[in-house]
């Protein structure tokens, strides 16, 4: 016994440390680390999502906004908002003040429970006043869509201490998914990670839909999310391929209202021509026909050559109708359309203009030979063109103050009326729903009639996975 004690002692005396450091290890690792490389490699699928666009930190695509995090209030499914993360709201100060009440024991992915002071959105000119229950806006003046405004989900940052690494920005939001990591080339993002607990999603950035469909090819990601054509991956096998309509975008031939070529008649003439058969897809304004401010039975420019003719020739143009249509890659053959029809068209309004007894300047009438160039550009110069083939996307509030009314640096049509300016500064004040209501569709009857655009269709929403 004392035998055994001696050379218990002894090793002890020489390997001791050794010892009492390799039983310290081993608890550390099964209680800290393990548990670590168990949340880092957990054996949950991953889907690897391709977006198509230009992203930032501060500027995050929408489906990944979404699933980090929830807005103060969310969009019903008539495209009016309700309370999310705030428990109601109310309106005062004659549509000045809005003051969301926060509900209790909503917590960030961090563990803080939400307070009003952590509601941030970036509003120009709005003052933010945060209570122990509240947040109130109060705004300028008086802007009836702003509770939609508020759905926009609320993160927070904080830099991320990280041992041996360089410190990195940590977003966090209000949700079960949460951010795991993010590749940036410069400023922009190039890959994002999210976990989950139904597993985990890598969205990967391309800048058109054309490279994202190749990364798809070359297998750098296993879906394409919502862009706007199958391409050649249509007819690919053991594919999950899901297409809708997106009502929130559509299709349309916007003019430069600036051109002194493009007359309202001129536009009218050139919006009948167009044969627009598109179905259930058709396209008759700016405005989400799901929209409770959508205008039932407007003006639909449906293709009428004798309509078409008459506007040409009540003020025939004194300079010939060539004109440039710019597009994207994504819609030549609809622009190879366009060129075709108009094309098409232009023999018949001659033969009406030289036979017209209206018109006494028969020479005039060979300017109606129209003439149209593609020009193609997946990113095109808004401040420069005369005919712009595009999608644009519908705002969920009918309020359209940014894309048509004269005074705004984003209206890239350039289209100005006194009228549809007075009606857009209405609709955003007026609380009243039936009043917004009317002014709305007032709206767009009117900006039909002055036609600064051909609406076409609502865009193809194309998701594909493996």
């Amino acid at each position: 016994m004392r035998k055994l004690y001696w050379y218990i002692s002894s090793y002890v005396r020489k390997h001791g440390l050794v010892f009492l450091a390799s039983i310290v290890a081993a608890l550390l690792f099964f209680s800290l680390l393990l548990p670590l490389l168990h949340k880092n490699l957990a054996f949950k699928k991953t889907t690897y999502i391709a977006i198509v666009g230009d992203y930032t930190l501060t500027n995050l695509p929408k489906p990944i906004k979404n699933q980090l995090s929830a807005g103060l209030t969310k969009i019903g499914p008539d495209s009016q908002a309700e309370p999310l993360l705030a428990e109601r709201f109310v309106v005062s100060d004659e549509g000045k003040q809005y003051r969301f009440v926060i509900k209790k024991e909503v917590k960030w992915q961090d563990g803080r429970e939400l307070k009003p002071a952590d509601v941030f959105y970036n509003f120009a000119d709005v003052e933010i006043i945060s209570t122990p229950n509240e947040v109130i806006f109060n705004l300028p003046e008086p802007f009836t869509p702003f509770p939609v405004s508020v759905a926009e989900p609320l993160l927070r940052t904080q830099w991320e201490k990280r041992w041996l690494l360089p410190d990195r920005l940590q977003i966090i939001g209000i949700g079960q998914h949460r951010m795991l990591d993010y590749k940036l080339r410069g400023n922009n993002l190039t890959e994002f990670k999210i976990d989950g607990p139904e597993g985990r999603y890598v969205y990967r950035f391309y800048l058109t839909e054309s490279e994202a469909v190749n990364a798809f090819k070359r297998g750098e990601v296993d879906v394409l999310l919502n862009i706007s054509d199958c391409y050649d991956l249509c007819d690919w096998p053991r594919l999950e391929q899901a297409v809708e309509l997106a009502y929130d975008r559509y299709l349309a031939v916007f003019f430069n209202n600036a051109d002194p070529l493009l007359t309202k008649n001129i536009r009218q003439g050139l919006s009948y021509v167009l044969s627009k058969d598109y179905g259930s897809a058709r396209a008759l304004g700016p405005i989400n026909p799901r929209s409770w401010a959508y205008l039932q039975g407007g003006k639909d420019y449906a293709m009428d050559f004798e309509r078409a003719i008459e506007r040409l020739l009540d003020d025939v143009p004194r300079k010939p109708l060539h004109f440039e249509l710019t597009t994207s890659a994504n819609f030549i053959e609809e622009a190879e359309t366009i060129k075709r029809e108009l094309e098409t068209f232009a023999p018949q309004a001659i033969a009406a203009c030289q036979a017209s007894s209206s018109v006494s300047d028969k020479n005039l009438c060979q300017n109606l030979d129209l003439k149209i160039n593609i020009k193609v550009s997946n990113f095109p110069d808004l401040s420069n063109y005369q005919l712009l083939l595009i999608g644009q996307e519908s705002s969920t509030d009918p309020d359209q103050y940014f894309m048509w009314h004269s005074s705004q640096p984003t209206n890239f049509t350039r289209f100005k009326n006194t009228r549809i300016d007075s009606l857009l500064e209405k609709g955003r004040q007026t609380i009243n729903f039936d009043e917004r209501r009317t002014i709305y569709q007032e709206f767009q009857q009117y900006l039909l009639e002055d036609a600064p655009a051909i609406f076409l269709r609502y865009l193809d929403n194309y998701s594909i996975a493996r």
